[in-house]
């Protein structure tokens, strides 16, 4: 048997056509054509708006574009489009024909309304309920009024007047006329299929209008998302996903605006309403939790997390502070324990937070002096951060990007006088505080010393002492020193004793103030890990994936330990035993009163001291014990089995939630230095947050996306977010992968 299979035709679409999904549009001085995947479908004359308007109907019957883009493909509204299709519906054909143009009906303001409008005004009615009474909307009710009380010297209160087109508002009763409350989402059947032919490789943003919209004040993050280059690099690094109805922006966007609403985990797309987040953006549906690990696995395939990370790190410190302020100037560093409480067999790492040694993965962090993360990298299993640190300097220097002297401040677990020598070498300059025991300087060299905050204007004092002092390299005596700048600080321990705590650097032109001022602001990268640990489950697993440790790796043998707490705990109890022996003889030498002398005998000196021999046996059976144990040994003698959890991924959500959080950085610090928020202090964050998940309206219009956010629950705070939409306004941010620049209102309370 044999058969025959007819070959679709090839499909042909002039270059200078409009494309929409699966369409395109075509349109010259002999009338227009539109192409179906290629194929011509329909036709049209010049002249023919009939079968003009027929044609675009077809196009939303068949789903073959979202309504946005064919109302735009043939010139007109989407609420023209919509208003075609539903009087094809209602009449067929002939509802599309254009009604000839004809005189304007009379107007409504008649005098004898006027005069009606005026009489209630007078009485002290407001206008919404004069145009109740009347039936005519509030802007009708105004035009009325306005020549009488101009002339009369009076204005409309504000609470009455229709919403500024400044702040982004509109004119009361334009709701219902323009703006459909929650409309079914634009239909991307067309796009879909086309994404899972390869046809195309991703479904662009469209926006339709829509009223009440959930979550719109996620639409203000992106001024300052934009800033932490978090999609550009991706763009630069990864280029593009897997070809596919989200692209890498939708994916990028969608994972940052769900830590932005509190859910920062894939599996938190479940607790959204899809079309809800879908709207925001610009697709019919966000994506659903497989789409997001299938898509954030791909990326981590790539194994060029840590490059995004870098990239973006290079883009925040080659920009300035808010002051002009150089970011790169001073750096703080830090490990971070994250905890894992699953059941594989992985590492353990002593969390000073959790007060004890627990299954774990360390992440050194690199943040900015405002203590906004630049870069995490994942440690090494049992790295110390004075080994991070070391490791870490190349990758800096090339972030950095120049010869820049650069300040890294950082905690007492990176101590090492080699390692303070090693980067000053490098170009990086040393603040750490002092460990162990130092000599405390005279206190006669003490003074006070001060520094203001640039951010606050706050003024500090202390009661410090600069002095030079010599570290040595190494342990041995006649070890090679290291010359560092010491800043020795008196505190009070809270029961009237003073102590003296020292600062080292290697900084020589900063005062002992700004120093003093810089290590207590590492605590800022502090308030980073809670606040992500809060917010944006910094230390969620969020892959599962794990992956066999190196057998060969030489680690620290853990019987060495034992072997050195027996022979200190030995050391002890010989100590204990001598001072015993010793008093024991010195008992029995000692004679008695009116006795010339004593006799002690060789089997009462060996009965004395038996317990000094038997404790030196000891220590000489623990010290030999301990010489006999290898100091390090193959990770596969000591821990068989044991694994490393995935780093791609863990990598690649870390830089989500660094956009994520200095976003919500960036706009707290906007809430303060731009709005008159009299609480901006103390409530920044909380604003910022409360705000990102007000509903509000979606309108497109004139290359311009225009979100207008429903009022907030206090006047204040009402005030303060009209304020911040403004400013945000005018950094002029396009929505990514559009044309549409961003204006944001707020509603005023009626």
């Amino acid at each position: 048997m044999s058969w025959m299979t007819a070959q679709p035709p090839l499909p042909l679409c002039p270059s200078e056509a409009v494309e929409l999904g699966a369409a395109a549009v075509l349109e010259d001085e002999t009338g227009g054509r539109v192409y179906l995947f290629g194929v011509l479908s329909f036709q049209w004359d010049a002249g023919d708006e009939t079968g003009r308007r027929l044609a675009a109907v077809q196009l939303l019957k068949l789903k073959a574009a979202p309504v946005a883009q064919v109302a735009a493909a043939f010139g007109t509204a989407p609420g023209t489009a919509w208003r075609w299709r539903k009087d094809y519906q209602s009449g067929g054909t002939a509802a599309l024909v254009p009604e000839k143009p004809g005189p304007r009906g009379p107007s409504r303001l008649t005098d004898t309304v006027v005069a009606e409008i005026l009489r209630r005004r007078a009485d002290g009615q407001s206008l919404r309920a004069i145009g109740a009474a009347t039936g005519l909307s509030t802007t009708t009710v105004m035009r009325a009024l306005e020549p009488a009380e101009t002339a009369a010297g009076q204005a409309v209160p504000e609470a009455e007047q229709p919403q500024d087109a400044a702040h982004g508002g509109q004119l009361p009763g334009q709701e219902a006329l323009d703006l459909p409350v929650l409309p079914a989402p634009a239909d991307r059947t067309g796009e879909r299929a086309a994404a899972r032919t390869g046809l195309i490789s991703h479904a662009e943003p469209v926006f339709a209008p829509a009223a009440r919209v959930p979550l719109a004040g996620l639409f203000l993050a992106l001024p300052a998302l934009a800033s932490t280059g978090l999609l550009p690099c991706a763009n630069e690094v990864y280029r593009q996903v897997a070809p596919g109805f989200y692209g890498l922006e939708t994916v990028l966007l969608d994972a940052v605006f769900r830590a932005l609403a509190g859910e920062p985990r894939a599996e938190g797309a479940t607790r959204f309403d899809p079309h809800a987040l879908g709207r925001i953006l610009g697709m019919d549906r966000a994506p659903e939790v497989k789409t997001i690990r299938r898509k954030f696995a791909a990326l981590a395939e790539t194994g060029k997390a840590a490059q995004l990370i870098a990239a973006m790190a290079s883009r925040h410190l080659t920009g300035s502070g808010p002051d002009g302020e150089d970011l790169a100037a001073l750096l703080y560093v830090d490990g971070h324990v994250r905890a894992y409480h699953g059941t594989r067999k992985i590492a353990k790492v002593h969390s000073t937070r959790l007060k004890f040694p627990a299954p774990a993965t360390l992440e050194t962090w690199v943040s900015d002096a405002a203590g906004d993360p630049v870069m995490v990298v994942l440690a090494e299993p049992g790295a110390s951060l004075a080994m991070e640190l070391r490791r870490l300097l190349p990758t800096l220097r090339d972030i950095v990007g120049d010869d820049r002297r650069v300040l890294v401040g950082f905690d007492r677990g990176g101590w090492s006088p080699a390692l303070f020598k090693h980067m000053a070498a490098k170009g990086f300059d040393t603040l750490t505080w002092r460990k162990g025991t130092a000599e405390d300087l005279d206190e006669e060299l003490f003074g006070t010393v001060t520094f203001t905050d640039p951010e606050t204007g706050r003024t500090h004092a202390w009661e410090a002492a600069d002095a030079l002092v010599d570290l040595p390299v190494g342990e041995k005596k006649d070890a090679e020193v290291f010359g560092m700048r010491q800043i020795s600080r008196l505190i009070e321990n809270g029961k009237g004793a003073v102590r003296q705590i020292h600062l080292l650097t290697t900084r020589t032109d900063l005062t002992p103030g700004e120093l003093l001022f810089r290590m207590g602001s590492r605590w800022r990268q502090e308030n980073h890990f809670r606040y992500a640990r809060m917010h944006f489950d910094l230390d969620s697993q969020d892959a599962y994936a794990v992956s066999d440790d190196d057998a060969e790796r030489i680690v620290p043998n853990p019987a060495k330990k034992i072997a050195h707490a027996t022979v200190v705990s030995a050391t002890a109890r010989h100590a204990a035993a001598k001072a015993a022996t010793d008093a024991a003889l010195l008992t029995a030498r000692t004679p008695a009163n009116g006795q010339g002398s004593v006799l002690i005998t060789n089997e009462a000196y060996n009965l004395l001291t038996a317990p000094l021999r038997q404790a030196e046996q000891d220590l000489d059976n623990a010290q030999a014990a301990h010489r006999a144990l290898p100091a390090r040994l193959r990770l596969g003698d000591i821990a068989p089995g044991q694994k490393i959890l995935d780093t791609e991924t863990k990598l690649l959500t870390h830089a989500v939630k660094i956009a994520a959080f200095n976003t919500v950085t960036a706009l707290a610090r906007d809430v303060r230095m731009n709005t008159g928020y009299a609480r901006a202090s103390d409530e920044a964050h909380a604003l910022i947050r409360q705000m990102l998940v007000r509903p509000g309206d979606i309108r497109p219009a004139g290359g311009h996306l225009e979100i207008t956010l429903d009022p907030l629950p206090t006047p204040r705070a009402t005030k303060a977010a009209a304020e911040l939409c403004d400013h945000l306004t005018a950094t002029e941010t396009v929505y990514p992968g559009t044309n549409l620049m961003l204006q944001f209102g707020i509603k005023n309370r009626h």
